[in-house]
């Protein structure tokens, strides 16, 4: 009989991780810890630390786990209630990220790079308008909400900015 332990993870050990820079599953060092979950990490391909997130690979087995149990809920005549069960709620929340990257993609496909204005507090946009944020990358104007405020839809969501300050 054999039986397999796994290393509990701790400061300064090794784990594999999501590099949120090089968008791939790489060996991360731990660096912060609350009780026993890894809360930061560092990227020992790139070196950028950011918060731990499961590999990928793990979380893609997760969901279709958590599809799968879904599904044989709603063959067993079984319904959740007040929004659907913590599963259902995870797979509406997946889809409309999905749905809100793929807007994105869809408005900045075939844009070169020319196209984009780099954004400054000072600029008024309109709808529609290219812009390159540092922080939050390339992004497109959904709509101008008043003068001084215009919402950017970036690939990690919408943000409300200030515009036309002075």
């Amino acid at each position: 009989m054999t039986t397999t332990t796994t290393k509990k993870p701790k400061t300064g050990g090794e784990i594999d991780a999501y590099c949120t820079k090089c968008k791939l599953d790489l060996l991360h060092r731990i660096i912060a810890m609350v009780g026993d979950s890894v809360k930061k990490v560092e990227c020992k391909t790139c070196g950028s630390h950011h918060l731990y997130r499961r590999p990928k690979t793990e979380r893609d087995a997760a969901h279709a786990r958590m599809v799968k149990r879904a599904e044989d809920r709603k063959a067993s005549g079984a319904t959740g209630g007040g929004g659907g069960t913590k599963s259902e709620r995870a797979a509406r929340a997946e889809r409309a990220e999905r749905e809100q990257v793929s807007a994105w993609e869809h408005a900045i496909a075939g844009k070169p790079s020319s196209a984009f204005t780099a954004y400054r507090i000072s600029l008024s946009f309109g709808p529609g308008d290219l812009v390159k944020h540092p922080k939050f990358g390339d992004g497109v104007v959904a709509k101008v909400i008043d003068p001084s405020k215009v919402e950017i839809l970036f690939k990690d969501g919408p943000r409300t900015m200030a515009q036309g300050m002075t």
